[in-house]
């Protein structure tokens, strides 16, 4: 899971230039500047860039914190 989870900090790096160890399981999106509706597209396209996975609408509804956000992915990848 820690490799997943580093993946993910990745992403959050590369959409909404934060530092990827101020991304923790228990960030939501009034903890990273920019992770707000526009922010969270670009996270999503992000996630689905890094790990080949595609999310439907009732999935971006439910990330609504990084505990989510690596429940939906390992879901799909099966990483760990």
């Amino acid at each position: 899971m820690r490799e997943l989870f580093a993946d993910i900090q990745q992403a959050f790096h590369g959409a909404l230039d934060v530092d990827p160890q101020k991304v923790s399981m228990d960030t939501v999106p009034d903890d990273i500047p920019g992770w707000d509706s526009v922010g969270h597209l670009s996270l999503v396209a992000s996630l689905e860039s890094v790990f080949k996975v595609s999310f439907d609408v009732d999935e971006l509804m439910e990330m609504e914190n990084v505990r989510e956000i690596v429940r939906l992915i390992h879901a799909k990848t099966k990483r760990t």
